[in-house]
């Protein structure tokens, strides 16, 4: 039997409903800010300590909406949260990734996280994941977390 892990993320949609992905180095694809929680953290605390890790983006627990946990894949779920980005957190230059690991090639450390974006929903496929661009299609709709942010 596979033992699952959890990740836990944070949707960020701005006002158009965008969603923030960031790229993950050294790969072809694109995620939200998203990791595993440490020994005894809340899953709140882990989603926003992976943000603050992956993109430099400091938010108040208080605004973030809670949309539970979802199958990702066969050995892993997302315990996934919301929030609107302000307008002073809309400029992704800002952006910096603290989150390193070695480079697969040489052991150098590299960003986790090496670039940002906001992605209209209906082009997360060209950029994300498949378990990321199936959960937005299948399971959580971007479209209907705007209308309800």
């Amino acid at each position: 039997m596979i033992e699952r892990v959890t990740s836990c993320g944070v949707v960020l949609l701005d006002g158009s409903g965008r969603v923030l992905l960031a790229h993950a180095t050294d790969t072809t694809h694109w995620d939200i800010p998203k990791g595993h929680g440490e020994p005894g953290e809340a899953p709140i605390a882990a989603a926003l300590r992976e943000l603050v890790e992956e993109t430099g983006i400091v938010l108040a627990a208080q605004r973030l909406n809670d949309l539970g946990r979802f199958v990702y894949r066969r050995d892993k779920d997302l315990h996934l949260f919301a929030a609107r980005a302000a307008d002073d957190e809309l400029d992704l230059s800002r952006c910096v990734c603290t989150s390193m690991f070695p480079r697969r090639s040489d052991g150098v450390m590299i960003p986790e996280m090496d670039a940002f974006r906001w992605v209209e929903p209906g082009e997360v496929g060209h950029y994300a994941s498949r378990s990321l661009n199936r959960l937005f299609q299948t399971t959580l709709s971007l479209a209907e977390l705007h209308r309800s942010l």
